[in-house]
């Protein structure tokens, strides 16, 4: 990581040097989401590509795979249109497509054009509109590089902490403290910056199905279902990864507006996907 060979180059520098390499970097990596929203990345993209490229390789070699030829279709009939409106900005003419045999609720899209879909989120996504907002969201992670972004904050914190060893080398409470700072940075920084990406995802996947030709509305009935599904249940908001379902409902009604004048903008181009299991 271009972090670890920055640090470990200098670890025989005063603290003050390392916090101005911190400081240089950070300015120098800063981006702009879809959506406009500050972003820190200094991991290449074509380094995030292999690296899907190889994830997508281990998960097709361990997992069971559907060959079903009816539901590979359907999966495909819907990711086509998806990808279509985002050509440019994901640098991807053409997306590979697994549908994985698992009861699993999921479904993953990766750098390099790559998205993964799991069975048991077909039962869950009971339209092909639905489903398009569950791979919409997905690939909207993807172009808005959310996987490099917490590639580059997973490093930036272990350079803080490194940072931090350095700033306070007499502290006889050192190991404690870089502890705590491990978990505060954890709960405080990681995870909430995690609840955004999806957030961003979400209204960036409804932008994508909406212009793709499926029914913005029916992202709203998909985490209706997905309630329904986890039977009410799910972590607290402040220490999971993602929103609780009715934020992500009212995130999503808050932009549906914008979202139905897309969706009629693509029927009149005669964008109008039809797609059946």
């Amino acid at each position: 990581m271009v972090f670890k060979r920055l640090f470990y180059r200098n670890q025989s520098c005063s603290p003050k040097t390392i916090l101005f390499v911190i400081v240089m970097i950070i300015a120098a990596a800063c981006t702009t989401s879809p959506t406009g929203r500050k972003q820190f990345i200094v991991v290449p993209e074509a380094q995030m590509s292999q690296m899907g490229a190889q994830a997508f390789d281990q998960m097709k070699a361990s997992q069971p795979i559907e060959r079903d030829p009816k539901t590979v279709a359907y999966v495909n009939c819907i990711v086509g249109p998806l990808g279509a409106v985002v050509k440019e900005q994901a640098g991807v003419d053409h997306w590979d497509v697994v549908v994985f045999k698992d009861d699993q609720v999921n479904a993953f899209a990766l750098p390099g054009g790559k998205v993964g879909v799991y069975t048991g989120i077909i039962k869950v996504a009971k339209t092909d509109a639905q489903l398009s907002a569950v791979i919409g969201h997905e690939i909207g992670h993807v172009i808005a590089h959310h996987g490099a972004e917490r590639v580059s904050q997973q490093a930036g914190t272990q350079l803080g902490l490194a940072a931090l060893g350095a700033i306070t080398p007499d502290n006889p409470k050192k190991s404690l403290l870089m502890g705590l700072l491990g978990v505060g940075l954890q709960v405080g920084v990681m995870l909430p910056y995690s609840r955004t990406q999806e957030s961003e995802a979400d209204v960036i996947g409804l932008d994508i199905m909406a212009q793709a030709g499926f029914d913005p509305r029916q992202s709203v009935e998909l985490w209706q279902n997905m309630i329904a599904a986890a039977g009410g249940g799910g972590p607290p908001e402040l220490l999971s990864t993602h929103p609780a379902s009715p934020n992500r409902i009212a995130n999503l009604q808050a932009h549906m507006p914008e979202a139905e004048q897309k969706y009629a903008r693509a029927k009149a181009l005669g964008r109008n996907p039809k797609c059946t299991l």
